[in-house]
């Protein structure tokens, strides 16, 4: 395969949320690409105006840059093979709809929407094909004038592709091998409808494809089902020998037990299934995603690189995107489905957040900080990641683990008051305050340390018995990093405020 031959697409609908199994598609559309030094383009495949979603499309380019994910044309990056929109390409649609016409590999048929039911309630098993096409009411067996004055007069129609019975239609997978089907299987699919005056999938796919030079397919298997028609349809134009190499990747899975994640599954087990958070339009409902629930999106590319795909045993699973470039091969991805492991995700994403510059993850809490009214200081904040971040499994925790730096308690852990605020607790807090306001401002973590335990082991007060309580006068609970670690960051003044107020409260 030469470098220059591949050029791939991520083509999704703008139906709603991007689901992590269209962001796995788009990642290993674009690890493909950037693997054979090819490229990548984004097309919007809008064409079902009935379940188009405002917002969507905007969506799920900002998820994907998010994701680092970045396309050399489509959609927003511009290019020459535009428009890049299906709902704009009518005009080129038109021109190959008649040229099936013409060519009589397609014909035009009126039948209404009641009529077709009827007959899936008379005919078991109806499909539009070969053995009932010549029962209905389309242009094989209408008259050429009752057409043409059925058109003229408005009638509407669609063009549905004449498929031959008893061909064997064979599709080379370049994850599945050669996987072969009756073309009796098939029925004749609708590829425009005068309603809308717009392409259906099947059409517009094939053709964007062709015209935009795609020398490979990679999408889900849920499109398996309709390659043998593509493979005819590109026969149909002429374009057998320019037709793209398929790849059609396996499911995604429930994390438990069987059948496709959905939605559904992250909603009961507590996990996003969306790159962003996406707030439905129409129902104003709120679905969770990676980045809100604080993710880094390194973690989650790695993450979904490795449902259904690995390098083999002899790499880390700890990837870069640079790293899933170089491995990356799509004949090494599963034809079996993938579990959704999200606990692996947290996983990932504890790793990224312990490897990752502390400046960095405290400009990322910047948002959430200035919007509980804390002014942000680029040092101060960082520092305060460094001392937790060990514990974090996600930005969201991390936040929550920094934020008694900010805020000094208000109230203190019931049930670490009830097992460790003894009768002469205020009196040993007490003297603390005492001894540690004899200390320099800064309060360094080690001398700090020498000074107290000398103390505690000079008056006969046990080591447990005072540390305790005075990480609960500091942050409010039994929790924390080293206690001389909190107390240099606060520094003396905010150390002694806390300790004062904790005897005042506890008493």
């Amino acid at each position: 395969m030469s470098h220059e031959s591949v050029r791939v697409r991520f083509a999704p609908s703008p139906t709603g949320a991007l689901h992590i199994g269209g962001v796995r598609t788009a990642l290993y559309n674009y690890l493909f690409a950037k693997a054979h030094g090819g490229e990548l383009l984004l097309r919007i495949e809008d064409t079902d105006s009935q379940r188009f979603v405002p917002g969507a499309e905007a969506y799920i380019i900002e998820a994907l840059e998010w994701l680092g994910i970045r396309f050399d044309e489509g959609v927003s990056y511009g290019g020459d093979c535009g428009p890049y929109r299906q709902s704009e390409r009518r005009d080129i649609y038109r021109k190959y709809v008649q040229q099936l016409l013409d060519a009589g590999k397609a014909y035009i048929a009126f039948d209404t929407p009641e009529e077709l039911e009827k007959k899936r309630k008379t005919v078991a098993n109806f499909q539009y094909d070969a053995t009932t096409r010549t029962t209905m009411r389309n242009s094989l067996v209408l008259p050429r004038e009752e057409v043409d004055a059925l058109i003229a007069g408005g009638a509407q129609y669609v063009v549905r592709f004449l498929v031959a019975p008893n061909l064997e239609v064979e599709v080379d997978d370049m994850i599945r091998g050669r996987v072969s089907f009756n073309s009796s299987v098939l029925d004749d699919k609708v590829l425009y409808k005068s309603a809308d005056d717009l392409p259906t999938y099947h059409l517009a796919n094939i053709v964007d494809d062709h015209l935009m030079q795609i020398s490979h397919v990679i999408r889900g298997e849920e499109w398996l089902p309709s390659a043998p028609l593509h493979v005819l349809l590109y026969e149909a134009f002429g374009w057998r020998d320019t037709m793209p190499r398929f790849a059609h990747l396996a499911l995604l899975l429930k994390p438990e037990g069987n059948g496709k994640l959905s939605k559904r599954d992250g909603d009961r087990l507590g996990f996003p299934v969306f790159p962003l958070r996406w707030v439905d339009p129409k129902t104003s409902e709120v679905s969770s995603g990676y980045r809100e629930s604080g993710y880094l999106p390194e973690a989650v590319v790695n993450f979904v690189a490795l449902l259904g795909w690995n390098p083999g045993n002899e790499h880390e699973e700890v990837m870069s995107m640079e790293d899933l470039i170089k491995y990356f091969r799509i004949e090494k991805c599963s034809k079996a489905g993938a579990k959704f492991d999200y606990e692996k995700g947290k996983w990932f994403n504890h790793h990224y957040i312990q490897v990752s510059d502390d400046k960095r993850l405290a400009e990322l809490l910047r948002p959430q900080l200035e919007a509980k009214g804390i002014a942000y200081d680029e040092s101060y904040v960082a520092q305060a990641v460094a001392l937790v971040k060990e514990r974090a499994q996600t930005l969201v925790e991390l936040e929550e683990q920094i934020e008694y730096f900010f805020t000094a308690p208000t109230s203190y852990e019931e049930k670490t008051v009830k097992k460790r605020w003894k009768e002469d607790s205020a009196a040993q807090l007490t003297e603390l305050a005492a001894l540690l306001s004899s200390q320099p401002e800064a309060l360094p973590s080690e001398a700090t340390e020498a000074v107290v335990k000398a103390w505690i082991e000079e008056k006969g007060y046990g080591l447990g018995a005072v540390m305790n309580c005075f990480r609960l006068a500091l942050v409010g609970a039994a929790k924390g990093p080293h206690l001389f670690d909190i107390t240099a960051l606060l520094g003396r003044s905010e150390t002694l405020r806390r300790l004062e107020r904790a005897i005042a409260v506890l008493g």
